[in-house]
């Protein structure tokens, strides 16, 4: 599996993490969730869910009111609970 665009794969012998880091900066603000093998049972099974959120996250950003062209604190807590929540 390679890193597609947003997500990076973390596979490293020597450190305890495994899985997807879904990174996504937008009119000055940056969203990071890691999604663990070991939480969602493989690599493609995480990478599903990783894809799913970005989606859901991409369409919150991108159609979101801006003020001063910075993300409103409303959107930037929505995508939070969005990031938590998965």
């Amino acid at each position: 599996m390679t890193s597609r665009k947003n997500l990076t794969r973390f596979t490293y012998e020597t450190a305890a993490f495994e899985g997807w880091r879904l990174c996504i900066s937008r009119a000055g603000t940056t969203f990071t969730k890691y999604f663990s093998d070991r939480d969602h049972g493989s690599g493609k099974k995480s990478l599903l869910v990783a894809e799913e959120i970005k989606a859901q996250l991409l369409f919150l950003v991108d159609n979101s009111r801006r003020v001063n062209g910075k993300l409103s604190k409303t959107t930037i807590r929505k995508v939070d609970q969005l990031l938590k929540n998965s």
